[in-house]
């Protein structure tokens, strides 16, 4: 089996041919070729960037091309055979990078690169690029004695073999649960799109009725607008206790063993690499200097958030006393009683909204605002193989007529699918002499899908998904970088990664890109200016209890993994709640045995992130705005200076260049109504 069974020539991946018996094979291939080249150049010790680092770069490029098409079917069509096929090719892959980059040989190889006096002529970018790979050569362990580097690359390999479990047992955990029902009156409440939703859920299955499910669509649908307060509490819970103890399906799916194990070797980890906790170790490659400085920044926007978040609650209660009959509001009646109360208060009704988003409709509207901000077109292509019938390809296509790029789109949730949005690299940018072959991302949400007899229809919170994934997208799309390992969000600091998509969500506050991406899905009007006037004024809505809730995430993500209030993460999340949260969930409920951000993906010691990051962006729309907001020079400036920069240099540095000055954080308190 080679990889060229898996992957065109043009690097994007045969789907079809992706099967479990092949993936081993195929990763095996690559592996032993990137062996054997590292094997050359450590015998042979060249001198030149050319000789020493293009080799390495291609080698890697096949590698990570493979694996990316594995790792993107196993999110989107995963099935039994697939997973474990991806969970031992996972551990295959990280073994093999531990020892290439705990390989001393290599590693004195590029210090000799980069000591050399032709070094300092050489594109930044090629120069940062060798930079960086020396900089996770050392925090890969190269430099420990032969006894804790064995040890080091043994905690890697074990660490990605638990997140990977991890991640499925939440996927199996939302798989597992659902609730029958044959009495529509259960679903009152519900807009006739959501129950045609369910209906088509329960015909997949060869049952009459409804199926809700704990896929989030379904989830959504029933805690904000099931009458049902029965129902309400029964899905909160299924979706609250996933792959835990305690629940509808207690200990089936618990990742409660996994969690200690990986708080474990995440310390050890540290430990070995001569830092104090993990928290150290991941901030190596963050803005921020260190956790002291998170938690104050936290802590202060705490501060300044919960007194009007606990002003938002009480007024939730007393809502959901005098109007809604609920005298003792639980987190299940949380979602559902806020709706209402939004629904009174400015008028917004979620289903009329809903009306006026169909999909079709909706990537009309985004496509014109890529054109508007960037001079880019998404033409659609057929001859690109996909995955499964949702799935589309678009090339991206600059102002000369030519495609410069592509992206793969998969925008509804179904079986088999991993819950969330995302962004993920298909195939990077790369230069073969004077010929250079365009990024391609994938883009994947999990929006409602259509049913037989209803199309798919968005909220407006599904608008703002859409648009924050484009900015992850676009930070690859339009990459000028020609080194993969720091171009779009690679080698990019982790807590700066959320400006574009951050940014790129505030479009769809403005009542002309709204305009755009709306059209009555039976009469074909678009949204009308009281409804935009009513969402606007509904912004800021329980905005006091959002950010306290993200806080919360936060830091229990960071004094857990800095272990000051011990390792039991139950014990850490109630101490947090203590000091920051206004809702307090039952003592049933199991945050941490579903956080999959921080347990099974790239968030760990770094959740903070969202928040940090929210302060660049904030203060960066804020330029597009002065200058009218659907500006072309400001969107080629964010374009040139933060989208096509990459890694090449300071998160902060590109920042400063494209808003003259280091940011403000004043324009994060202002739009989240702090000021």
């Amino acid at each position: 089996m080679t990889i060229d069974t898996l992957l065109r020539p043009d690097g994007l991946p045969r789907f079809k041919e992706i099967k479990p018996e092949k993936v081993g094979p195929a990763l095996h291939e690559a592996i032993a070729a990137q062996e054997a080249v590292v094997k050359e150049l450590t015998a042979e010790l060249p001198t030149s960037f050319d000789e020493v680092w293009m080799p390495l770069e291609r080698t890697a490029n096949k590698v990570d091309g493979l694996w990316s098409s594995v790792s993107h079917l196993h999110a989107v069509a995963d099935t039994p055979e697939l997973r474990a096929a991806h969970a031992a090719g996972q551990a295959q892959l990280v073994e093999h990078q531990m020892k290439l980059q705990q390989n001393r040989a290599l590693f004195d190889l590029l210090t000799r690169l980069s000591a050399s006096p032709a070094f300092a002529e050489l594109p930044t970018s090629d120069r940062v690029a060798v930079e960086h790979a020396l900089r996770d050569f050392t925090l890969s362990g190269v430099a420990l004695d032969d006894g804790a580097r064995a040890r080091f690359a043994q905690v890697s390999v074990e660490l990605s073999t638990l997140m990977t479990e991890f991640g499925s047992a939440v996927l199996d955990a939302t798989e597992a649960w659902s609730e029958h029902i044959l009495d529509e009156q259960r679903l009152s409440g519900l807009s006739e799109a959501d129950k045609s939703m369910l209906a088509s859920a329960a015909r997949a299955t060869d049952l009459d009725g409804w199926l809700v499910t704990l896929q989030q669509p379904s989830v959504i649908a029933v805690l904000t607008f099931a009458e049902d307060r029965d129902l309400r509490a029964r899905v909160y819970e299924a979706y609250g206790t996933r792959a835990s103890n305690r629940g509808p399906n207690a200990g089936q799916f618990d990742n409660s063993d996994r969690i200690t194990r990986i708080l474990e070797l995440r310390r050890e980890a540290a430990t070995l690499l001569g830092y104090p906790d993990p928290v150290a170790l991941s901030l190596a490659t963050k803005m921020a200097p260190d956790a002291g400085e998170v938690l104050t920044f936290l802590r202060d926007l705490a501060r300044r958030a919960k007194p009007a978040a606990e002003r938002e609650l009480a007024e939730l209660r007393a809502f959901a006393s005098e109007d809604l009959g609920i005298a003792d509001l639980q987190p299940w009646d949380v979602t559902f009683a806020a709706e209402r109360l939004r629904r009174a208060r400015y008028l917004v009704d979620e289903h009329a909204v809903r009306a006026y988003f169909p999909v079709e409709r909706v990537l009309a509207g985004w496509q014109k605002l890529l054109g508007q901000l960037y001079g880019v077109q998404l033409v659609e292509r057929h001859d690109v193989e996909l995955w499964h019938e949702d799935a589309r390809y678009f090339d991206v296509v600059g102002s000369d007529g030519a495609a410069f790029a592509g992206l793969y789109l998969d925008l509804h949730a179904r079986p088999g699918k991993r819950g969330g949005a995302w962004m993920a690299e298909a195939r990077p940018r790369l230069r073969n002499g004077e010929v250079v072959t365009g990024p391609v991302a994938y883009m994947v949400c999990n929006f409602a899908p259509k049913s037989d007899d209803a199309p798919s229809l968005l909220s407006h919170s599904d608008v703002l998904t859409l648009l924050h994934e484009t900015g992850h997208c676009l930070h690859l799309l339009f990459t000028e970088v020609d080194r993969p390992s720091i171009a779009g969000t690679n080698g990019f600091e982790w807590d700066a990664v959320e400006l574009p998509s951050q940014l790129m969500e505030d479009f769809a506050w403005d009542p002309v890109v709204l305009t755009n991406m709306s059209g009555h899905h039976a009469r074909g009007e678009p949204l009308p200016a009281e409804f935009f006037d009513r969402l606007l004024s509904a912004r800021q809505f329980q905005s006091g209890m959002f950010i306290v809730r993200q806080i919360e995430f936060a830091m229990f993500d960071l004094l857990l993994h800095l272990g000051t209030l011990g390792s039991d993460p139950m014990e850490v999340i109630e101490a947090v709640r203590e000091e920051v949260a206004v809702i307090r969930p039952p003592e049933w409920h199991r945050l941490p045995h579903a956080f999959s951000h921080i347990f099974a993906g790239g968030y760990a010691s770094g959740y903070y992130s969202y928040l940090w990051a929210e302060v660049l962006a904030a203060d960066g729309f804020r330029r597009f705005a002065e200058a009218g907001l659907l500006d072309r020079n400001v969107g080629d400036a964010f374009r040139h200076e933060v989208l096509a920069k990459g890694a090449s240099r300071p998160a902060a540095d590109s920042f400063r260049a494209f808003r003259g000055r280091d940011p403000d954080p004043t324009a994060m308190l202002l739009r989240r109504g702090l000021l």
